[in-house]
């Protein structure tokens, strides 16, 4: 399978944990009772699975439209 514009998305998690990081790295404010930086973390691991289901409804929808 060819790769897709949309496939992109698929670094964004890996950007936003490595890239984010640094400065998200501090113990105040306190979001949902979790330091920032663990409440970024958790908040990326949530956003990929959103993004992987994303890049997967996207491939399908493509798939099922050659396909007739």
């Amino acid at each position: 399978m060819p790769l897709r514009r949309y496939h992109l998305l698929a670094a964004l998690p890996t950007i936003g944990l490595l890239a984010g990081v640094p400065f998200a790295n501090r113990l105040e404010p306190y979001v949902l009772g979790l330091p920032f930086l663990l409440f970024w973390i958790v908040a990326w691991v949530i956003a990929t699975s959103a993004i992987m289901w994303l890049i997967w409804a996207l491939d399908r929808a493509r798939a099922g439209a050659s396909n007739p």
